[in-house]
């Protein structure tokens, strides 16, 4: 299938590289920490053959996007508005008066929702496993504030090491077998954007944002993989989908926190375009 480069420029005057596949109305996936737009070529080709326009793009400060935050006297206070202006200038090319539909992974269907919330054109998203936090799954303790040390001190591998041990809960022995791999250096390069993935889930509460998502009347499917064996991230799909006024859950078979696109694809595109 033919592949269409672009960039466009958002709000602030950041620009945006996005690859867009097939046509139809835009399907935008929006991808979650340490995710630029190749990590999710495969579903936004397949999209693209199921009569939708799929496009897969870099948030800002990953791949070949800008980021002008560190103009920004306070990032925490700019960044989530400009990185929902971002999304909204690649909804952008889309036609002006056809639908519009936006799939998140983890944290970015966390970006998926504020977008919604502020208004977005956005007809129907979806999202697999918002990691939003509970009592009984807290959000690590000053996430900001460690992620603002680690950058401070020019530690990308600190703040690498911190989100998968601690966060994400990976052992150390698999951190380490990452190392010296083709994705590590990747990884590296995206790992001050972390902290934007932290926002968008609530900074250091990332707690269920109850009353944003009463305010969302968009259809949503949050969908769940069967191979997550971890209760709290699988259930937060159900969880999520419970609190929206349009909102409905649906596991797929699949990995750890993934579904295959082959699988995904004709979900996502029946879901959008019924």
């Amino acid at each position: 299938m033919e592949q269409q480069l672009g960039k466009t420029a958002s709000a602030d005057g950041t620009t945006i590289a996005y690859e867009a596949y097939g046509s139809g109305p835009v399907a935008v996936v929006v991808g979650g920490a340490f995710c630029d737009r190749g990590a999710f070529r495969d579903l936004a080709q397949a999209l693209g053959g199921l009569g939708l326009t799929g496009i897969t793009y870099d948030r800002r400060g990953r791949g070949d996007s800008g980021d002008n935050q560190d103009e920004a006297d306070d990032w925490r206070r700019t960044v989530l508005a400009c990185e929902v202006e971002d999304l909204v200038a690649v909804l952008g090319m889309g036609e002006s008066d056809s639908p519009a539909y936006v799939f998140g992974v983890s944290s970015g269907g966390a970006l998926v929702i504020e977008a919604l919330a502020a208004g977005a054109r956005i007809t129907r998203a979806a999202a697999i496993e918002v990691p939003y936090r509970s009592a009984a799954w807290p959000a690590p303790d000053d996430y900001l504030g460690t992620l603002e040390r680690f950058e401070a001190a020019g530690d990308r591998e600190g703040i690498l090491r911190y989100f998968n041990g601690v966060v994400v809960g990976m052992p150390d022995e698999m951190v380490d077998a990452l190392v010296g791999t083709p994705t590590w250096e990747p990884m590296l390069s995206m790992a001050y954007t972390v902290k934007y993935d932290g926002l968008s889930l609530g900074g250091d509460d990332q707690s269920l944002p109850v009353d944003t998502l009463r305010g969302i009347t968009a259809p949503f499917l949050s969908v769940c993989s069967s191979g997550t064996a971890m209760p709290p991230l699988h259930d937060a799909a159900q969880v999520l989908a419970d609190a929206l006024p349009h909102g409905r859950a649906l596991e797929l078979p699949g990995e750890f926190h993934q579904v295959a696109a082959s699988v995904l694809a004709p979900v996502l595109a029946e879901f959008f375009l019924s």
